[in-house]
């Protein structure tokens, strides 16, 4: 059964204002992806340990993932070409290349990759989304996105863990710049872009015109389009997305690439923090030879207020469960239920704890 898409779009009273410098880079969930498939498709001794040592010198081992799933009631070793896994990827803003310890996420996504249904499962948690930072620094609720100055990738997948109900068996920690290096090594993408508009580009010095209609587009070019927050929605923004991944891959899985991959993989190697190991991105990716993956793509439903003059990101308890629920699915944690029918669509009901400039929740708690 295919799980079908949250059609739902978030529900806001006001949109967050976007600061001009490079911000809410959700497309930062290409890069990993992408590194996977150029895993898969490099071959040659050269490019084989050209790829194996940029692998190897971004790995970071961490004491909060934990990469053992129970089968048969003995706890093993997850297994990426047999077993669903869950990956976290933390998009940072950071201009000093791996010096990754001063910034917060700007973008946070969520995966589960099974390597049998060739389905992934994916959802963008919200830059300023208000939830219980995990952290032996801090002690309290803020935006999710400072849970990296607490304590970097640790406190980030605690955070997520608490916040989805869900475990982080693998994290992928980049840095924005990747993806525009990336696009920039292989030449440009073909992308047929849906609509027509003017943005500001990544410096904030200038502009990013498309026209719409089919067209060759360099890394800046694609990130405008991935990330433009005034055309229309964070669903129509997700779809846009994923027309660029489909570009890249088919960029990098053609022949005429092949002389280019030395450049890819340096670009994403130089930004990049992860505990995968070169084997095990070789094993997922290899796992994608065969059959082509399917993506389930899920936004949740939100509204925004202020606290203390900062405006705060609210997800709704109801869309965080169900959500939370379809990811635990795919990781074999939860059984299905009505909730999974092919034909179910969700609908909020949108009641919301905070209050703008008061942190009293609705029955008169406190924080």
């Amino acid at each position: 059964m295919t799980v079908k898409k949250n059609k739902l779009e978030p529900v806001t009273s006001s949109p967050l204002k976007r600061k001009r410098k490079k911000k809410n880079l959700t497309l930062i969930i290409l890069i990993p992806l992408l590194v996977l498939v150029l895993a898969a498709v490099t071959y040659g001794a050269k490019l084989y340990a050209e790829a194996k040592k940029t692998v190897d010198d971004s790995y970071h081992e961490l004491s909060g993932t934990n990469n053992t799933i129970t089968k048969n009631g003995k706890t093993v070793k997850v297994n990426p070409i047999e077993d669903t896994i869950s990956i976290l990827v933390m998009g940072i803003d950071d201009d000093s290349a791996r010096q990754l310890g001063s910034a917060r996420t700007d973008a946070l996504i969520y995966l589960t990759i099974n390597p049998k249904s060739h389905e992934i499962n994916m959802v963008s948690i919200p830059r300023d989304t208000y939830t219980k930072i995990k952290s032996n620094k801090f002690n309290g609720k803020d935006k999710i996105n400072v849970a990296y100055t607490y304590g970097e990738e640790e406190a980030s997948i605690a955070t997520v863990e608490n916040l989805l109900n869900v475990p982080i068996n693998y994290y992928v920690t980049f840095n924005f710049e990747s993806f525009l290096e990336i696009v920039d090594a292989l030449g440009g993408i073909e992308v047929d872009v849906p609509v027509s508009f003017t943005d500001i580009n990544t410096l904030g010095d200038g502009q990013v015109t498309l026209e719409k209609g089919i067209q060759h587009l360099n890394g800046e070019q694609a990130l405008a389009l991935a990330r433009t927050r005034h055309l229309d929605n964070d669903v129509k923004r997700g779809e846009r997305q994923q027309l660029i991944f489909k570009a890249i891959v088919d960029k990098a899985m053609s022949a005429g690439s092949i002389t280019n991959y030395s450049n890819v993989i340096k670009a994403a190697g130089k930004n990049m923090r992860t505990n995968l190991k070169f084997n095990e991105m070789l094993s997922i990716a290899q796992t994608g030879i065969d059959s082509k993956y399917s993506f389930n793509s899920y936004i949740f439903d939100w509204t925004d207020f202020t606290l203390e003059g900062a405006s705060m990101v609210e997800l709704y308890s109801d869309s965080v469960d169900f959500i939370s629920h379809r990811l635990r699915v795919s990781l074999g944690l939860d059984e299905k239920d009505t909730t999974d029918e092919p034909d179910y669509q969700f609908k909020t009901n949108g009641i919301s704890k905070y209050h703008s400039d008061d942190s009293q929740l609705d029955n008169g708690s406190t924080y």
